[in-house]
């Protein structure tokens, strides 16, 4: 008899601890749901830009778009739609009156916007910089390439395609950040790194085809043994190779570009453009987006509240050519 009740008295302690553990684990389960990252589409994130619609932005966007559908959020795009720095300062000033959840935004001119930029923050509103800084503003963070260290790649890589001597030039945005450094690390490593090339010669192609393919055309008429141009930006790219097929120099004049837009592309493809530079535009879009979310629900580390994130985080770049240009096309 002693025997059956210890076997009676195992059996619902057996029992008692199995319903234990399973009320543990749905309390677990229910606990980790609750704390989901997801917000409501009522929150409204707005990214911002110049030259609204180009090509190059349609990655960036992208990855901002498929950040919203992770959370749940809603989001919008607005910007200047010339390269206009009062336009985009009028856009922001709209952006900012609208109270948003979060704004991410990429600047042609960061003097010109930095006061605007602080406005927003001022207002409780999370700013985040992508693809061009503004360093001296308030903003939360910056996400984009490492403008100087992809100069530096260029140059190695012209180096390379002009047997590392000979002329070189140019073409540029020398009142954008992003674009003032890329100029400076492949300046730098071509006088310190190659002795026997040289830049002759920086433009301002002002990130139009057309301008950017007027001044190639100056530049290749006042050096007409120029070996190479390094344009910093994908309309410079295109413009300097429509004056290289002016001026019949398709098979002598090496142009290294930056990022992947059509154009561009389809350069590589025929042969006009050696080189570009692939940024990793949709990472700073989804990223952008992420750190957005996360300082509007104050997920971040309360201890250090005036700079909760990184100050800077690279998305890094790869060199495409003929090799491997047809993996950057869009699928």
């Amino acid at each position: 008899m002693k025997n059956l009740l210890f076997v009676y008295l195992l059996l619902i302690s057996l029992f008692v601890l199995y319903v234990y553990h399973y009320q543990a684990n749905e309390l677990t389960t229910q606990e980790w749901s609750k704390n989901e990252l997801q917000g409501n589409m009522d929150e409204t994130y707005v990214m911002v830009t110049f030259q609204v619609g180009i090509d190059y932005w349609k990655r960036a966007l992208k990855g901002f778009e498929d950040a919203a559908g992770a959370l749940n959020v809603s989001v919008e795009y607005r910007g200047a739609r010339e390269y206009d720095v009062n336009e985009e300062i009028t856009v922001l000033e709209q952006v900012i009156a609208k109270n948003p959840a979060g704004i991410a935004i990429s600047t042609m001119d960061p003097e010109a916007l930095s006061s605007v930029i602080d406005k927003a923050v001022e207002a409780d509103i999370p700013l985040v910089m992508f693809d061009s800084d503004a360093p001296e503003s308030k903003a939360y963070t910056f996400l984009g390439t490492n403008n100087y260290h992809a100069g530096e790649e260029a140059a190695h890589k012209m180096a390379a395609l002009v047997n590392e001597k000979g002329k070189i030039g140019v073409i540029t945005q020398p009142h954008q950040l992003n674009h003032q450094e890329r100029t400076q690390g492949f300046q730098d490593t071509i006088f310190m790194e190659y002795p026997e090339m040289e830049v002759v010669s920086i433009k301002d192609g002002r990130g139009d085809q057309s301008e950017s393919k007027l001044v190639a055309h100056d530049m290749i008429t006042e050096f007409p043994d120029l070996v190479g141009v390094f344009a910093t930006e994908a309309n410079g790219g295109v413009g300097v190779g429509l004056a290289s097929l002016t001026n019949n120099l398709e098979d002598s004049l090496k142009i290294i570009s930056f990022d992947t837009d059509k154009g561009t592309l389809d350069m590589i493809q025929d042969g006009v453009i050696s080189a570009t530079l692939a940024q990793g535009t949709w990472e700073m879009g989804y990223w952008s987006l992420q750190f957005l979310f996360h300082l509007q629900h104050k997920i971040v580390e309360e201890e250090d509240a005036e700079t909760p994130l990184p100050r800077y985080v690279d998305t890094g770049i790869t060199i495409v050519t003929q090799k491997n240009v047809d993996s950057y096309y869009p699928q």
